[in-house]
């Protein structure tokens, strides 16, 4: 594995504001993609996202006034939609299966169980859980993006509600958590900046 290459995709990657509209993500660079999305961690094996992906037009430029007008959304080749599927990750049938595809016995499936169910009993909020998963997954999308080649934008910026209601999201049994914009930059990346790396890591021996 080549570390040097690693880094330097960490520092390709950027927010982009602005996508070349001629330039299309092929079919086998975003199964790339969404294939790095499904393989992404998550809490208890959960798979607390949902992928919605946008490549029409019209649906990004309707989208993008309840996304504060952001270039991003309708200059995008793709738009990844991050659901978070909070009712099914706190439903018996839902976890009871994702458990028992482990292949483990029926004791230790049980003794899983019951840590999980305990667990969410003790959660302020199983929705903002769930959306914090899809993070993971996001980060996943534009990590692997760029390690091709393709540039991507997380947007927080947008009016949930409005844009749940747009897409026909029950938010009784899901919700947004964050999208992020896919495509190639219309312009030059800017300098990345970071904190010194002894600004942000202590190593306790």
């Amino acid at each position: 594995m080549d570390k040097k290459l690693l880094i330097e995709t960490l520092n390709f990657r950027h927010a982009c504001k602005l996508f070349d509209e001629t330039k299309k993500i092929s079919d086998d660079d975003m199964n790339f993609i969404l294939e790095s999305a499904r393989l992404a961690p998550s809490s208890f094996g959960m798979e607390h996202c949902r992928l919605l992906v946008i490549k029409n037009q019209e649906i990004k430029k309707e989208l993008k006034p309840i996304c504060w007008n952001q270039n991003q959304i309708d200059s995008c080749d793709s738009l990844v939609v991050l659901i978070a599927k909070h009712k099914e990750v706190s439903s018996y049938e839902y976890y009871h299966k994702m458990f028992a595809r482990r292949g483990l016995d029926e004791d230790l499936t049980k003794m899983y169980i019951e840590k999980y169910e305990n667990y969410l009993k003790n959660l302020k909020s199983i929705k903002c859980w769930s959306e914090k998963q899809c993070y993971i997954t996001a980060s996943n999308i534009m990590n692997y993006s760029a390690l091709i080649g393709i540039d991507s934008c997380p947007i927080e910026g947008f009016e949930k509600q409005k844009v749940e209601t747009k897409l026909g999201i029950d938010e009784k049994k899901e919700s947004i958590a964050i999208l992020v914009a896919l495509g190639y930059r219309a312009n030059a990346q800017s300098p990345k900046i970071r904190l010194d790396l002894e600004d942000v890591v202590t190593i306790v021996y």
